[in-house]
Parts: structure tokens; C-alpha cells; sequence
């Protein structure tokens, strides 16, 4: 198998995918509540064996899993991403007894999972943080501030929380802690959001926390938050991808068939050129993230410039196929309830989270000059 073409196995997978979303999970979503955890569908999540499945695939896998889900259900997508992003910090990095207590739980969909990085006046730089874990005897601390716009967030079992260890010390001063929802001095409250799915702001007021909930090494934090977006940003991109291809697939539905100026909207040389385009775009998004995907799962070196690369042409990628799905369908596709119009809400956010297109740019960048100094003959 190559970064370019999915084997028959995993084209069928996809396709049951599909079916699955469609057929169990997109009842489940419809009958949610916006803005909240809809736990019986990340317990279907579970029953379907997919969210034990977030533990034990590989960044492919989880590609093909995002897509699919987000072709026929984006709820049950972003459900089954969030448990991923909340707990592979634990999966990755947390001892026999973090893992033990929480992985069977998230993956069976009995506990809902948070991965709290973001801070009111540290979005998109996670360097910057400045929730500050206090010194409270040995092996101790107390966490004090805020964190913001973090998905599940306040109704999460577990969150996955950054915490500033060393003052002044960057990057290299953070640690990752695992919160259980319910400890002393730990508050949240929902945020109303464009993003259907929850989003929430967090309190700290000298939560304690311990050795024993550290993941990873202390003040080593910085690693598990990237190391966990390295994973997570192609299938951001794959998210979109599904999303670009269920409004792609719906244009090309209405335009064959509806009536205009004397014959069908595909007709039209201006028409079909733009769904040629949508096309073009989507299916390039999508080889862009299967080969961040390859990548990663080979364990190669250039996987941040990669990822970033994914996520940002994905998540671009899918602004304008939806922008001009939307465009093409006409005012029909501004009512509640219409496919074009769920996905209008839902494409705009994948944009900013786990790194806004201004901040994959400058990854990229980043990359791009370390490896020129590398290169022995860059002096030249």
C-alpha cells in the first residue's frame, strides 16, 4: 500500500463506515442537544469497537476512520476525535495506573474525555501558557488559572490539562497533568459557540494535583501536546476532507438534476468548471493527508511540516468546497437543517483548533529552514 491508494480492505472498511454513521450513529446525533456531550452516542462509539480502536490503529487508520464518520455524521466524528485527543496523552504517556483506570472506560464511551491546552491569552501559542501549577510540598501542586475553548469542556470526565511547572522557562516549563472531573477547585461553564459540539471554559483555583497524575515527565509537557497534535492534525484534515466530499457529492446530485436556463445547472461551462475545481481540490487534500498519515505511521523525520501541511490545505480545502457547494445550491442551502448548512457551521472551526492556518504556515516555514540548515550545501 502506498500513500496513494487505499487497499480493497480498507475501501470496504470505509464504505461500512459510511453505512455504520448513516444507519446508527446519525439517529443518535439528531436526537443530541447542541452545545453538550451526547453520551449515548459515544457509548454507540463504543459498542461499534471504534474508540478502543483510537488506541490501537495507526495514523492512517484514523484518517480513514475521521473521514468516513465525517461523511454521513460530523457529530459522531468530532465524538470519536475528542475521546482520541483527551486520552492519547494517557495511551502515550500515562503510567500502568492512569491507563488501567481510564483507557477501558473512554473505550467503551463510559467516560468522556478533554484535551485542555487552550488559555484565554494562549490560543494558538501553547508556549505561552500561563496556568501555573504552585508548589505544595513534595510531589505536589496546586493549579491556578484559567483555561478556554476546550471541547467537552465543563462535562468531560477526564481532562488532559497543560499546566506551567517552571516560570519563564517557555516551552521546556510545562508539564501535562491528568484531571479527573469532580477534584476541589475545578469549575467550568459552556461557551456558545458556532460549533455545534460542546465547547467550555475551565477554572482552576488550587486544584491539587500530584506525581501521580503526571503524564510524562515534569516540566516535559510540551512534548506530549505536540506530540499528540503531530498525530491528530492530518486527521483534522481528514475530518475536513469527509465534510468536502459529502458537499462535493450533494452539488453534484443537485446541479445534474435541477432545472435552469433551459436545460440542468451542469450545462453551464461555469457550473461544471467549479465543480471540476471542488473536485480537483478535494481529492489533492485528500492525498495530502494520507501521505501526513504514511508518514507518521513510517516514523519519519519531516512529520510536523507534514501534518501542518495537511491540516492546512484540508481544512482550507474544505472552507471552499463548502462556500461554493452552498453557492451553487442557492438559498435552499440556508435553511436549518439542510446538509450544506450543518456543514457550513461545522467547517469554519477546523480552521482554528489545534492550530489556526496562520500557525501551520509557520510550522511549515519553521521546517523548511531547519532542514535547509542542514543541508551541506545550503552555504552555497
Amino acid at each position: 500500500m502506498t500513500a496513494f491508494s487505499l487497499e480493497p480492505g480498507q475501501r470496504a472498511w470505509c464504505a461500512e463506515l459510511r453505512r455504520l454513521a448513516a444507519e446508527r450513529l446519525r439517529p443518535l446525533a439528531d436526537k443530541g442537544e447542541p452545545g453538550h456531550v451526547n453520551r449515548p452516542l459515544v457509548a454507540e462509539l463504543g459498542a461499534l469497537g471504534l474508540l478502543p480502536r483510537l488506541f490501537t490503529s495507526g495514523a492512517l487508520d484514523l484518517c480513514l476512520m475521521r473521514e468516513s464518520l465525517a461523511y454521513a455524521c460530523t457529530e459522531a466524528e468530532t465524538a470519536l476525535a475528542l475521546q482520541g485527543l483527551g486520552a492519547h496523552p494517557v495511551h502515550a504517556h500515562g503510567t500502568p495506573g492512569q491507563k488501567e483506570r481510564w483507557l477501558p472506560q473512554v473505550g467503551d464511551g463510559s467516560a468522556v474525555a478533554a484535551f485542555a491546552l487552550s488559555e484565554p491569552g494562549a490560543g494558538s501559542d501553547a508556549a505561552a501558557l500561563s496556568l501555573t501549577a504552585h508548589p505544595d510540598g513534595p510531589g505536589r501542586w496546586r493549579l491556578t488559572g484559567e483555561k478556554c475553548w476546550i471541547s467537552n469542556a465543563p462535562e468531560a470526565d477526564l481532562y488532559t490539562v497543560f499546566a506551567r511547572t517552571t516560570p519563564g522557562a517557555g516551552a521546556r516549563g510545562v508539564t501535562a497533568f491528568l484531571v479527573p472531573a469532580g477534584r476541589p477547585g475545578l469549575t467550568g461553564t459552556g461557551l456558545d459557540m458556532l460549533s455545534p459540539h460542546p465547547i467550555g471554559a475551565l477554572g482552576f483555583d488550587g486544584v491539587p494535583v500530584s506525581a501521580d497524575d503526571v503524564l510524562g515527565e515534569v516540566d516535559g509537557g510540551f512534548r506530549v501536546a505536540m506530540g499528540t497534535l503531530n498525530l491528530f492534525r492530518p486527521s483534522v484534515g481528514a475530518f475536513a476532507v469527509g465534510m468536502a466530499q459529502a458537499a462535493l457529492d450533494a452539488t453534484l446530485e443537485h446541479t445534474a438534476r435541477r432545472e435552469a436556463f433551459g436545460g440542468r445547472l451542469s450545462d453551464l461551462q461555469s457550473v461544471s468548471h467549479q465543480v471540476a475545481e471542488m473536485a480537483l481540490r478535494t481529492e489533492a487534500a485528500r492525498l495530502m493527508v494520507y501521505a501526513a498519515a504514511t508518514a507518521y505511521d513510517a516514523g519519519e523525520g519531516d512529520v510536523p511540516k507534514r501534518a501542518a501541511m495537511a491540516k492546512l490545505l484540508a481544512t482550507e480545502t474544505a472552507q471552499y468546497v463548502v462556500d461554493h457547494a452552498v453557492q451553487l445550491h442557492g438559498a435552499r442551502a440556508l435553511q436549518r437543517g439542510h446538509l450544506l448548512e450543518h456543514l457550513y457551521r461545522e467547517v469554519r472551526a477546523p480552521r482554528i483548533y489545534e492550530g489556526a492556518s496562520e500557525v501551520q504556515r509557520g510550522i511549515i516555514a519553521k521546517e523548511l529552514y531547519k532542514e535547509l540548515s542542514k543541508n551541506p550545501e545550503a552555504d552555497r
